[in-house]
Parts: structure tokens; sequence; C-alpha cells
């Protein structure tokens, strides 16, 4: 089993900075703001040939009494509880201050290795900025540079030397990883996406305050439920671009809406006090586009009157309309009500997604099609619809060839669209009918006139007025 590390340290270090180096990506938001992370954050790391799982925590030590601190708080300790080593980060340039002396007394009492990194000592004296931090008794000291990468090459080899080497992951247990349903909570701010997380996994994983925007990166969690695997991936809310004004939310959505392209199955969260909003249909839209399959999980239902309720269901089917293959669900995320009824829908979108129809299912059910309702005439021709193929998944696509077929009129394509899905039952992904007309292989090609068509053009062209 890969060793933990946990990165902890007050906030504003460059835990984040340090953890993007490490694991050499961007999953975590970096930017010059104290209190960016919030949640845990776990990413795979290769330190001097040894593999570890870094875990990203929020800042800790400060304010920890004040509004979403504590649960901060709260998440970092639980990442130094499943630890088995912890990487304590100090700003070397702010120094020694009473947050980390209060933080040292705290991880002293750990029966755990601690490696404290002394960053940001670009442009410092290392022997004097490393001076100050001896004074809390512990003899691992780094001195680094997260930014520009100075001392994380001796960093990792120090922390790999803490572990035995540990063969590299097979392609297999890789592909098993990545293996089962890929799911994003999408939705609005404050309509309940980490409480629903938290509800869907059984513990208090992410973040969960009343202040609206509380969840800022996109987190992945993967687990398994009656023996079958998925990856949740929980994501900051996305309001209307006009009231996006921060650079930090601004990254918080495009992390967002980069969460619905690795998806295969999401879940669009709506407050059920609100009812659907212009910007949730908005968010349902870009789910579309994207062509991922959707469920659809009106939180907040149990405070609602039965006269609410029934207005809401009207509501729903009014403005849903256009997508009468999307499974709307009830729940209450704060109270479980309804949320275990979501794998089911979630299970069919998913297996629709991915269909498996060959080559000859589609053409019966193509020539079904045509028979039960001819393609309509263009000029004096009727179009001709020959065959159809399977052209992709996740989105489903089929693809149809015949003559003309580029000029099929939109309700005849949504026609074919209909019979296809109810055909092969597929329930909560979009599909897409794509239509090919053939090509003239002598399109592009010159057509040479003959000695007698020549005497005879220039015949005719005498008598052409001038």
């Amino acid at each position: 089993m890969t060793p933990v590390i946990a990165l902890v340290g007050r906030p504003n270090v460059g835990k984040s900075t340090l953890f993007n180096r490490l694991t050499r990506s961007r999953d975590a938001l970096v930017a010059d703001h104290a209190g960016l992370t919030r949640d845990r954050q776990y990413g795979h790391a290769r330190l001097a040939e040894r593999d570890c799982t870094l875990v990203d925590t929020g800042g800790m030590g400060e304010g920890e009494d004040d509004g979403v601190a504590r649960p901060m708080g709260e998440q970092a300790r639980a990442a130094v509880d499943e630890a088995d080593l912890v990487l304590w980060l100090v700003d070397g340039r702010a120094g020694l201050t009473t947050g980390d002396e209060q933080l040292a007394h705290d991880l002293r009492q750990l029966d755990k290795p601690v490696h404290v990194v002394v960053n940001k000592t670009d442009g410092l004296d290392e022997d004097v900025a490393l001076a100050e931090f001896f004074t809390l008794g512990f003899t691992r000291l780094h001195p680094v540079s997260a930014t520009h990468g100075r001392g994380t090459r001796q960093l990792a080899e120090a922390l790999a030397a803490d572990f035995p080497a540990l063969p590299a992951e097979s392609d297999a247990e890789n592909d098993a990883e990545e293996a089962g349903i890929r799911m994003a909570v999408l939705g609005r701010p404050n309509v309940g996406k980490s409480t629903l997380v938290n509800r869907l996994l059984g513990e208090d994983r992410v973040v969960v305050h009343d202040e609206a925007g509380t969840t800022r990166d996109a987190i992945r969690v993967r687990y398994e439920r009656r023996g079958e695997t998925y990856t949740l991936i929980d994501t900051a809310g996305v309001r209307r671009r006009g009231r996006v004004h921060e650079k930090v939310e601004k990254f918080s959505v495009i992390q967002a809406l980069r969460a619905v392209e690795q998806a295969q199955v999401v879940i669009l969260v709506v407050d059920a006090r609100e009812g659907i909003t212009d910007q949730d249909l908005h968010l349902l839209g870009m789910i579309l586009d994207e062509g991922r399959a959707l469920v659809v999980a009106v939180n907040k239902w149990d405070g609602l009157s039965a006269d609410q309720k029934a207005w809401n269901h009207k509501e729903l089917d009014r403005r849903l309309d256009f997508v009468p293959w999307v499974h709307v669900q009830p729940i209450s995320a704060l109270h479980g009500t309804g949320v275990g009824d979501l794998y089911p829908p979630i299970h069919r979108a998913w297996v629709s997604a991915f269909p498996d129809a060959g080559t000859n299912q589609l053409n019966r059910i193509l020539r079904q099609l045509v028979d039960a309702h001819q393609p309509p005439l263009v000029g004096r021709h009727r179009i001709k619809l020959r065959y159809a193929h399977p052209g992709g998944t996740n989105p489903p696509v089929i693809v149809v060839h015949g003559n003309q077929a580029e000029a099929v009129p939109g309700p005849y394509r949504r026609y074919l669209e209909n019979g296809f899905r109810d055909a092969l039952q597929l329930e909560g992904t979009p599909l897409r009918v794509e239509l090919r007309g053939g090509d003239n292989p002598y399109a592009h090609k010159p057509n040479p006139l003959s000695a007698r068509q020549l005497r005879r053009r220039r015949r005719l062209m005498r008598h052409v007025k001038r």
C-alpha cells in the first residue's frame, strides 16, 4: 500500500504550490489569497522512484474559531490522522510565528515522522532562514522554493528515504483506479452540493458551511458501494458570468467545467425552494453540449409544503420538457431522504452512455423508422437513408449515410433521434445522430470537351449578340 503524506501549515505558506510541484499537476488552486484551500485534495506523486499519496490541506493554527475555518481545521487534522508522514510548511520570510509554535506543540504529540519545510527561501541566506525553526525541536528541516522548484528534488529524496522501495504501479492497477463511474456534482452556489457529496460518501469528506462559495477546488474521491466503484467529483458553485468578479472564483468555475468534461455522469443539483432557474437551465445546456449523461437532483425537498411540492413538479415538467429522458429525483442531502434513490438512474444513464449496439441492429432500426415514416422530398427527389453504424460513446453517436442526407430537416432528425432512443432504451444521456451524404467522386475533376464539342461551341458563339 502506498504511503500517505499530509501537507499542513498556516494559511498562505505555499502548501498548494508544493502539492502541484510534487504531483506535477495543477489540481490545486494557487493564488496570493490566504485560506484558498479548504478541502482535502489527494494526488499521486513519485518521489525518488517511490510512489506515495500527497494530501493538500487548508490552513491550520490561526483563526479556527471563526466561520468556515473550524471545518477547514478539522479536515486538516483528519489528513494528519490518516497520514504516515507529515510535511509541515512554514514561511521562511515571515519567520517563526505564534501559530507555528502552537502547531509545533500539536505535531510533537504525534508518533509519526515530521519534516519541516521552510518555504520561500529564494533570495535568503538558507542558514539564517532555518536557524530560528531549529528551536522547535525538529531535526529534519528542508529549505525550498515551491514556486521556482529549488530544493524540491532534495526534499523528495529525503521523504523517500523514510519509506521502503515500492514497485511502480502497473497499467492494470492504473486502469482499475480509473474503472467505475465518474460522477461530477454541479450546480449553483449554496444548493447543497458538498452536503450531497458527504451524504453519498457517508463521511464529512468536504467542508460544508452556510457561506456561499465554500468549495473552491474540484475534489475527487474514489469509493466503493455494494461492489461498484465510483469516483465522485465535488465542484464549486457556478454563478452567472456577470456576477463572477474575483480571480479565485473564475479559476474555481474553470475547474468545475473541466470536471464536467472528465465525468461520465453529471448530477445537477437544484434548490427546490427556488425552483429551476435560468442559471440551472444554462448549466444543463452546457452539460448537454459536452454530451454527458445527466441526473437532476432537486435538493431541500423535505422543507416544502404539499402545495409547494405540487408547484415544483409542474414547473419541472414544464421547464424540462425539452429533455424528457432526464430523470428528476427529489432529495434531502441534509437528512438523506432520496439520496440512495439516485444510484439506479445514475447506473441507467451510465449504461445508456456506452451502448453496445452493433451495425446490424442499427440498420434494422433505421429500416423500421424509414418504412414507418419516409424522409421528405428535396426538390423533385426524395432523401434516401441507406445504412447506419455506431460513431462513438459518451455521448452515443449514430452515423446515418444516404443520398442528400445532409438536407434532412430538423423535425425528421428529431424523429430519428427519438426512434433510436426508444429502440435502444437509452435513458439519461443525450443522443447524437449524424447524417452524411454521399460524395460525388467527379465533383473536383475537370470535364474536358471533345473536338466535336469545341467546334459546336465555337459555332454557337457566332450567334451570340455582342
